[in-house]
């Protein structure tokens, strides 16, 4: 059986990890996106501003991941949102379509107990690393 090829891209521009985990890793062709907080990568602390300010930047924070791995946003091809309070859901929607406009990724949201460090949403994410080419 061959091997399968495992990397782990790393960029300063996102949150440093602070747990036994990575920013993401890539098996061949895809990579799985740990879940990103809104945090400011320049204080480590949550943005100001509410649910939408860090959903933002939580995808900012991916953006930057993705950038690491050679890819981008139109890559991704599932996300995971966990929310504090599953009432900011079409909050998060507005800021969310600001970054995936067209042939949407799969998606789940749920309502969570608490998030890290108190945050109000959390993004994972997975996406195909490479070129894609959509049916039509």
């Amino acid at each position: 059986m061959d091997s399968v090829r495992r990397h782990i891209p790393y960029t300063p521009k996102a949150p440093i990890r602070q747990g036994i985990y990575s920013q993401a890793v890539v098996v061949d062709r895809t990579m799985y996106i740990s879940g990103q907080l809104g945090m400011d990568t320049a204080t480590g602390q949550l943005v100001a501003g509410g649910v939408q300010a860090q959903a933002k930047q939580a995808l900012i924070n991916m953006g930057e991941i993705l950038k690491a791995a050679g890819c981008g946003y139109e890559n991704v091809v599932k996300t995971t949102v966990l929310l504090a309070d599953i009432n900011d859901f079409n909050n998060v929607n507005d800021v969310y379509k600001q970054f995936f406009s067209s042939n949407f990724p799969a998606r789940a949201a749920y309502q969570v107990a608490a998030l890290p460090r108190g945050g109000l949403v959390e993004i994972e994410a997975v996406a195909v690393l490479g070129p894609i080419t959509d049916a039509s």
